[in-house]
């Protein structure tokens, strides 16, 4: 499983961009299983909702190369060519959610993990707008930004796993969403929870551990 990290372009190669971890950063590390019941439950509330409120695909490195390019490269299973613009050229992607691979990256659409809606209904309309664009953006977790057919992900839109689940690599995906949520100090409702809870028992994955740095 691939790690998320920023680049940067020297004498045409692309190096890992180190940056020192915040010194208040905290860590949690439980099974999944646990993760969901210390979840937060509260009701959702889209009112004012608005995709431009969550500012992305931003530059954060100054590199040339913006979020969505950002884990294009990092995410290929054959190294696209980065031309000039952070043009991407000749890579390979495989999309877990159903297994499918592409060589074009118009096929590739970044999944926020929790969509940018189900964030603002489970505490993101509180945030600043500074926590939200780097919500938008987090290459901070490998897991809040994946490359995913782009059709699939319309498909899923912005719906929670009681709603919507991948064919495939069902635990993967619960792990990875309940990390997001945990990361970033985001509720559920209570049919979410529920859901996340059975889904977890039926798929066998509650003993998976979610290990992640907050957020905030």
């Amino acid at each position: 499983m691939k790690m998320r990290g920023l680049f940067i372009l020297a004498c045409g190669a692309l190096v890992p961009l180190t940056i020192p971890a915040a010194a208040h950063a905290e860590s949690y590390s439980q099974s999944l299983s646990t993760a969901i019941g210390d979840l937060s439950v509260a009701a959702e509330d889209r009112t004012g909702y608005d995709r431009d409120l969550f500012e992305h695909w931003i530059d954060a490195d100054g590199d040339g190369c913006n979020t969505r390019n950002e884990v294009l490269i990092e995410e290929a299973d054959d190294a696209p060519t980065v031309g000039s613009g952070c043009s991407l050229s000749g890579g390979r992607w495989y999309s877990y959610y159903d297994g499918a691979s592409w060589t074009a990256t118009g096929d590739i659409d970044i999944d926020h993990m929790v969509p940018l809606a189900e964030a603002w209904d489970s505490g993101a309309k509180s945030w600043s707008s500074t926590e939200r664009r780097d919500y938008a953006n987090d290459l901070g977790f490998y897991g809040s930004l994946v490359g995913v057919t782009d059709n699939v992900n319309q498909t899923k839109s912005d719906a929670d796993p009681a709603e919507w689940m991948p064919d495939r690599e069902k635990c993967r995906y619960l792990k990875e969403y309940v990390s997001v949520k945990i990361r970033w100090g985001l509720s559920v409702d209570n049919t979410e929870k529920s859901a996340l809870t059975d889904l977890t028992s039926t798929n066998g994955c509650g003993d998976q551990a979610v290990s992640v740095t907050l957020a905030r």
